[in-house]
């Protein structure tokens, strides 16, 4: 990476850091990913099949939605990678994707709500 010669200086030394910073075309990756907790609905069908494979007309019974918005979500969270599908015979079964984006992902979904939304006891 070229030197980058900041227009102040304020005493802080990041030229160190600025070794080992990402390519831009990593930033952007990582912003399709993150784009997928734009809609609540659907992290909620994420969280749902990080605990477990299910169809499409039982995920809209379980979120209140019909089967084609699901099925729209299913379409965003696959297309990113977090999530995989297989087909026996007509159904097609959706699950998290086993790898450490989606498993990262469940992890910081469920400790955001324990944070933004603690349990009244």
């Amino acid at each position: 990476m070229e030197k980058i010669v900041l227009p102040h200086d304020h005493g802080q030394r990041i030229e160190k850091e600025l070794e080992h910073m990402p390519k831009e075309e990593d930033f952007q990756t990582v912003s399709e990913i993150f784009k997928q907790l734009c809609d609540g609905s659907r992290i909620r069908i994420f969280w749902l099949l990080c605990h477990c494979e299910e169809c499409v007309i039982n995920l809209a019974s379980l979120v209140g939605m019909t089967s084609p918005a699901v099925s729209h979500h299913l379409r965003q969270l696959k297309s990113s990678g977090l999530i995989v599908s297989r087909r026996d015979g007509k159904e097609v079964y959706y699950k998290a994707a086993d790898t450490e984006q989606a498993q990262l992902l469940h992890r910081m979904i469920e400790k955001m709500v324990e944070i933004s939304c603690p349990s009244l006891e």
